[in-house]
């Protein structure tokens, strides 16, 4: 009898949680097609205020975003040690930081399950919370990073956008507004996953990168925002894979053989490297388009886990954020999150949280 139980227990929990899965699409379908969640965006359009999510900032204190990277668990390990250590971890880091709003800078889970209860978590605490989509995103799920993105929109405190259509999945700003006045933005953008042989410059397979179409929209918005505002409003950029600047800053700023950052760099690095810059293979001219603009003083990564190197090369800090938890390859040692606290004149610090759970 009692293994009848267990069968029937089984069966019911399998029932209710591929309710829980296609519960999205039937929504989005109820409600006209997935299409309807994206923009028809085109350079030409008007920039305005309106086009940005808006979080108010507390005047009486600095405003502290807690970025959480690659939590990447999979499958069931939600429910196993691996997840324990990962909800302990993140537990703690909202308990230490006390955050205004939590990023994640995709690798978020990999397999339905996992995601479902990945985004269950973040939104426990009731905090504004921001993803952007890695290149394991989507994976083993019935839908892909579609599917992913209709969880983030079922979640009672996402602000999660899909974003212009053609340019992946979440391209989207926020602005952080004090007493009424624009100090900082973040750009949340898509990296995508892969490419395929001949999309490069040299031929080869290899990561992704943010796309033409990307870099014009983010032009727009800069520019559009220096326009409404008189002047540059200062931003960060969030996204999954690193732009090979990173690469050529670490070799730069970091001497191996004394395991120390050299001259200058000493002043203002801080973090390390432990496993190769896993970047594009081309470099798409995005840092330089952001040393031209002058917004962007700050680019904020995940992907590579034994990475959380930070960095100012070239006027822009190129951050590692800290890997979260024990999904898929991890260090113990490098275990956490990172800050990036703004404070009312729109500049920004961050800081590694490095956690024991």
């Amino acid at each position: 009898m009692s293994t009848i139980k267990s069968v029937v227990a089984l069966i019911t929990a399998l029932i209710m949680a591929l309710g829980t899965h296609l519960a999205p699409y039937f929504r989005i379908i109820k409600a006209g097609g997935m299409a309807k969640l994206y923009e028809d965006w085109s350079v030409s359009d008007e920039f305005t205020k309106d086009y940005c999510t808006e979080i108010k900032k507390d005047p009486n204190k600095d405003f502290v975003i807690l970025n959480l990277a690659d939590i990447q668990l999979v499958g069931l390990e939600p429910f196993n040690e691996d997840g324990d250590y990962t909800w302990k971890t993140i537990d703690k880091l909202v308990a230490d930081t006390k955050p205004d709003l939590i990023t994640l800078t995709g690798d978020n889970a990999t397999a339905m399950q996992a995601y479902v209860e990945v985004i269950k978590k973040i939104d426990s605490y009731g905090i504004p919370w921001a993803p952007v989509m890695g290149n394991h995103d989507g994976q083993n799920t019935a839908g892909g990073e579609n599917w992913c993105a209709l969880l983030f929109y079922e979640a009672k405190n996402c602000l999660f956008k899909l974003g212009p259509k053609d340019m992946g999945h979440g391209n989207y700003i926020i602005n952080i507004t004090e007493n009424g006045k624009l100090i900082h933005q973040l750009y949340m953008m898509d990296t995508h996953s892969n490419t395929k042989k001949g999309d490069t410059l040299n031929g080869e397979d290899g990561y992704d990168n943010l796309w033409q179409n990307q870099m014009d929209w983010y032009k727009w918005a800069v520019n559009g925002t220096t326009k409404l505002e008189g002047g540059t409003v200062q931003s960060t950029v969030m996204m999954h894979i690193p732009l090979v600047e990173y690469d050529i800053a670490f070799n730069e700023a970091y001497d191996a053989e004394k395991g120390e950052y050299k001259g200058e760099y000493a002043e203002t690095s801080f973090g390390y490297n432990g496993e190769g810059e896993c970047c594009a293979n081309n470099n798409n001219g995005f840092f330089t388009i952001c040393k031209e603009l002058g917004s962007t003083k700050e680019i904020v990564v995940g992907h590579d886990h034994k990475n959380c190197s930070s960095i100012v090369y070239d006027g822009i800090r190129l951050t590692y954020g800290l890997k979260t938890g024990a999904g898929s390859y991890h260090v113990p040692e490098m275990n956490g999150g990172t800050t990036i606290t703004v404070s009312s004149d729109g500049t920004t610090v961050s800081q590694h949280h490095y956690i024991t759970p």
